[in-house]
Parts: C-alpha cells; structure tokens; sequence
C-alpha cells in the first residue's frame, strides 16, 4: 500500500517557506514522492483555518515514515518551525 502524507498549514514567514519548500521538494523527489496537491484554490468546508494544503505520494508507508524521520526532512523542518502552524498526518491508502 502507498504513503501519503496529508499537510494542513499556514506560514507566517514567505522567505522561511520558500526555502523549506525548495528542500522538501528536494527530499521527496529523492525518494520517489510525488506530489499529488501543492497549494492551489481551496474550499474550507469544516472546522480547520488552514491556507495551504499538501498531498504526497510515497511508494509505501514505509518509506513516508522513513522520509518523515530523515535527518534530510528535519533539517527542512527546522527552518520553518517558529513561523509555521500545521496538521501533518501519514496516511496508508490505495
């Protein structure tokens, strides 16, 4: 079964996302994500004010687990860690 992950989020800093964005980017093409929603026009339906969402594909589970836990994406992550607000969850699926 593949992995995705599924980012809720809102950034308060437009310099700190651009660079985590460019090295998420990176580290999920290295590893064979893909991405599936980047952005883009969204209808908040329920509860949640989050501005952004994300999809990613990951060949397994295990692999978006691995690519979660990388020493790669937590140094991504660090960059935006004061400036952001998410929901971030790994999902199996088809």
């Amino acid at each position: 079964m593949k992995g995705y992950w599924i980012v809720r989020c809102r950034y308060n800093n437009q310099d700190a996302f651009e660079k985590y964005a460019s090295l998420a980017t990176q580290v999920v093409a290295k590893n064979n994500g893909r991405f599936l929603i980047r952005g883009g026009q969204q209808m908040q339906m329920e509860n949640g004010n989050y501005e952004r969402t994300v999809m990613v594909e990951f060949p397994s589970m295990d692999i978006a687990k691995e690519v979660y836990q990388s020493h790669e994406y937590q140094e991504a992550l660090k960059i935006i860690e004061s400036s952001a607000e998410r929901d971030f969850v790994i999902v199996e699926g088809l």
